[in-house]
């Protein structure tokens, strides 16, 4: 059930998501003046590859890892996210009308030394339109409560107050899986009511700036093994309906939008990844499809996405594989952006998944395949197939590079795009065409 489980690739982040632990120090004006950021960098095709900040990042490292960083996200421009309360920043309004933006600005003068396009997340809410006591902030209630009905102004003009504070950003998504709006009664998704706060934030951010672009509904997209009705399943397993219906209804009733956003696993509640871990991918694709379907081709984003089942016991070689395939779904199912949720930790050692080795610095596998797709598959450019002579070798092209990956434990020797290639265990590999 869905209420037993709601988000099951949850527990594969951090458990220091969502947390802060800074101060929510308040003033009617921010206590430094607002970052003089460079504009974005002018770019031919939309990245549709980027990151999404979380509670550790490159702000938190020894000034030598900060460089790294900034060289390993800056290298190939790419997109990066941050939530405007949690994962790394504090309470931005900790009392109406008070406003702390100082760890907002420090995440985004980050993102533009890094040549970073950057996205904000509107998520989560000060205590005080959520209930709570103003002037406080309660981070274990953080990322379950929803703003109170009657405080959906309040938070559309905190998201219009953002927006004044950072003019050269230009992307926004409403809210973080409809956190705080299930509906135990119902069983179901409250989606009236993210629908109504949604309308208001809309509403309100294109009168900062018309060209503002604003995205919902970002609702968590859960499949189980087992059947059950529902408007779309495949091999990789059944979606559940609620969350369908939830965005079906968004996207009847929203005043607006510029794209829609959803995340999801590849998982299934269930029985992990079905049928197995690299065929499970193609549920990406499936959702992406029907979600252009739906909504008359609105540009699709993924704000999140989850490949691993947890106490996999993978080792990275076949974490970054995984991966790999599904950004191939990703890139031909027509995704226009997907933001890779950054797991970095505080302490040194093994960091599953991260860009870069926690205090020590140095890039980790994810981080090249993340450049990689930048470069390569930008929004627009045109997919093609690529043919293999074995289903264990997976690859995708457009006209001047192909990448390709193997998906089995073993070397393997296959013709790709018309050459023989020998891959170890997981390996990725790119190659150029056409004398690129």
């Amino acid at each position: 059930m869905l209420v037993a489980g709601i988000m099951v690739y949850a527990a594969l982040r951090t458990k220091e998501r969502g947390e802060f632990k800074g101060s929510d120090v308040a003033t009617k004006v921010p206590t430094e003046p607002a970052p003089k950021l460079e504009e974005p960098p002018a770019l031919a095709n939309w990245p549709r590859w980027g990151i999404t900040h979380t509670q550790y990042s490159a702000d938190n490292e020894p000034q030598q890892v900060v460089d790294q960083a900034r060289g390993v996200l800056g290298r190939v421009p790419m997109l990066q996210n941050q939530h405007i309360m949690g994962w790394g920043v504090g309470n931005p309004e900790p009392s109406p009308g008070q406003f702390n933006f100082r760890d907002l600005d420090r995440r985004l003068t980050f993102v533009s030394s890094s040549r970073g396009v950057p996205v904000i997340t509107l998520c989560c809410a000060p205590d005080w339109m959520k209930g709570g006591q103003a002037g406080r902030t309660d981070w274990n209630k953080n990322h379950t409560v929803a703003p109170q009905k009657e405080h959906f102004d309040d938070f559309a003009n905190l998201a219009a107050r953002v927006a004044k504070q950072y003019p050269t950003v230009k992307h926004y998504m409403v809210w973080n899986e409809f956190k705080g709006f299930w509906d135990p009664t119902t069983n179901r998704w409250d989606a009236e009511a993210y629908t109504e706060m949604y309308n208001k934030v809309y509403t309100a951010l294109k009168k900062v700036n018309k060209d503002i672009q604003v995205g919902g509904p970002y609702v968590p997209i859960e499949s189980n093994a087992r059947k059950e009705p529902s408007d779309l399943s495949g091999a990789w397993g059944t979606v559940d309906q609620r969350a369908l219906d939830a965005v079906k209804y968004w996207i009847e009733n929203k005043k607006g939008a510029d794209f829609i956003v959803v995340d999801g696993a590849s998982m299934t509640n269930d029985k992990g990844n079905v049928p197995n871990d690299f065929a499970a991918q193609a549920k990406f694709g499936a959702i992406t499809t029907w979600l252009r379907q739906q909504s008359d081709d609105l540009p699709v984003w993924w704000a999140e996405w989850y490949i691993e089942p947890e106490n996999s016991q993978w080792t990275e070689e076949r974490r970054t594989a995984v991966q790999a395939t599904a950004l191939m779904e990703f890139a031909r199912s027509g995704v226009t952006t997907a933001l890779y949720w950054n797991p970095q930790l505080r302490g040194k050692g093994d960091c599953a998944g991260c860009l870069w080795a926690p205090k020590v610095g140095g890039e980790l596998p994810m981080a090249g395949l993340l450049s990689g797709f930048t470069k390569w598959f930008p929004s627009g450019v045109r997919v093609q197939e690529v043919k293999s002579s074995d289903p264990k070798v997976k690859a995708l092209g457009q006209e001047r590079q192909v990448v390709m990956v193997n998906t089995s434990d073993r070397d393997v020797t296959a013709t790709v795009d018309g050459r023989q290639v020998t891959l170890t265990p997981y390996e990725i590999k790119w190659s150029g065409r056409g004398g690129a």
